[in-house]
């Protein structure tokens, strides 16, 4: 089975094809913090042809579902549903912070912890985490607030991109490895029967663009 996986849901573009037994035949990744469009399809082409693999020979696509901003997950989702669609291959989605976790897991973090990501408007997107299995979330809440809910659920550990963002808030916390959500562990985490989503974005929130109301009408 060869599986191409991308994620968008933060400024990292990640892509990666891996074949059986989880064998990353090719990953690449780069900043694209105002503009997913335009590097994710170079990308992918880039990492396919680093892995000799065409698109006729992917049997599924995985795709990081966010948490994230809208535009940025909106590329990525649809970039993957048209190769499924075109391939007529399955399209899998797995929680970006599932992937960060991942990480955090093969580090040797086997107790509990949250994995974190830039929410912007001076808020976090998180998750909370065991040793093999999501505890809590993912949701978007403030920096103080965050850290007071993890607290009171026992959480010292906070890893992934957003960790270190808001050091006062988070004063006090063991601060991990500021990872960022992975392609090559979005097709790992993927096995997993429990983290499979469909392939629809986690947005937590109403995007900023929204159509406008109806015009009020101008009594004389």
């Amino acid at each position: 089975m060869v599986r191409l996986a991308l994620d968008t849901s933060t400024a990292t573009v990640s892509v990666a094809v891996l074949g059986d037994a989880d064998t990353v035949l090719a990953e690449q990744s780069t900043n694209a913090a105002q503009g997913h469009g335009e590097v994710l399809m170079p990308l992918i082409d880039a990492v396919l042809q680093a892995a000799d693999v065409a698109r006729d020979d992917l049997s599924m696509v995985v795709v990081g579902v966010g948490p994230g901003p809208f535009t940025g997950l909106r590329v990525g989702l649809m970039t993957a549903r048209t190769i499924g669609h075109a391939l007529g291959i399955d399209v899998v989605g797995v929680c970006s912070l599932d992937a960060i976790a991942l990480q955090a897991r093969d580090c040797g973090m086997a107790g509990g912890f949250a994995a974190l990501t830039d929410a912007r408007r001076r808020e976090l997107y998180w998750a909370t985490y065991d040793h093999d299995s999501l505890l809590a979330g993912p949701g978007v809440t403030a920096p103080v607030d965050l850290a007071n809910d993890l607290r009171a659920s026992g959480i010292e550990l906070v890893v992934g991109v957003g960790a270190g963002l808001y050091p006062d808030a988070l004063a006090g916390f063991t601060v991990g490895p500021a990872f960022t959500p992975r392609a090559a562990d979005l097709a790992r985490a993927a096995h997993d029967p429990r983290v499979q989503r469909p392939p629809a974005p986690l947005y937590l929130r109403r995007p900023d663009a929204v159509e406008p109301g109806p015009r009020k009408s101008v009594q004389q």
